[in-house]
């Protein structure tokens, strides 16, 4: 018979919720700053591979000339960036749920096994555990990368203010850079995530909304036959 079981808090789906409208909207103010010195490309000497970003990407999005509006939504939710984090972080330590966050060493060679499942290779099923271990090691990456998105943007907002900081991601250009593919990690963790929200289904979905999944509970076992009574002579 199946049944709801707890998964996640209400503090964990909060601050999941709350981080995904913010996110959104430092990406967008974030391209909007970007487009007034889009500099950054990959490619050898004079010839270009893949251009961040072209043209067609900045009309599609309505993203040209829109610098001082872009600096200010982005400063803006920097703040509640920040804050949420922040606020996430002292709650993960302060409840114990870094435990089942945090991986330990084994966690970086099992990742390659949920890999390996997902993608069909491996037809073993995974271990039960309310993250598995490729989800430790890339929720527990997401936190570290927020640290230094906040340190590098901070950089590169006030670098005469926090000329030290700034030093410390290499200067100006270098925090810049640094901001940048940062930036571009979280777009791509965030396409993962929701291709692997789809493969998940409505019930990994619905965890994440009201914090309890479905189980299907294990069928119960016949009930013992009594002891048959000892015989005397």
């Amino acid at each position: 018979m199946p049944r709801l079981v707890q998964k996640h808090s209400l503090a964990t789906r909060w601050f999941h919720w709350v981080n995904f409208p913010v996110l959104g909207v430092m990406v967008g103010s974030g391209l909007l700053i970007y487009w007034a010195n889009d500099v950054y490309r990959v490619g050898v000497g004079g010839w270009t591979l893949i251009r961040f970003f072209p043209d067609w990407v900045y009309r599609l999005l309505s993203l040209d000339h829109g610098l001082a509006l872009g600096m200010g939504w982005h400063f803006a939710f920097a703040w509640l960036f920040v804050l949420n984090g922040l606020a996430y972080v002292v709650y993960i330590v302060s409840s114990g749920e870094w435990r089942q966050l945090v991986p330990r060493r084994r966690h970086f060679r099992e990742a390659w096994d949920v890999v390996r499942h997902d993608l069909g290779l491996r037809k073993e099923p995974l271990p039960p555990a309310k993250f598995n271990a490729a989800q430790r090691v890339t929720y527990s990456a997401i936190v570290v990368m927020g640290a230094l998105i906040t340190m590098t943007g901070f950089a590169i907002y006030r670098p005469t203010q926090l000329a030290w900081l700034t030093a410390l991601c290499g200067g100006y250009q270098a925090a810049r850079f640094e901001h940048f593919w940062l930036m571009m990690g979280f777009v791509a963790f965030f396409g993962l995530h929701l291709v692997q929200v789809v493969r998940a289904g409505w019930n990994n979905f619905r965890a994440m909304v009201i914090g309890v999944e479905r189980v299907d509970a294990p069928p119960e076992a016949p009930a013992a036959s009594p002891a048959p009574s000892e015989v005397r002579p």
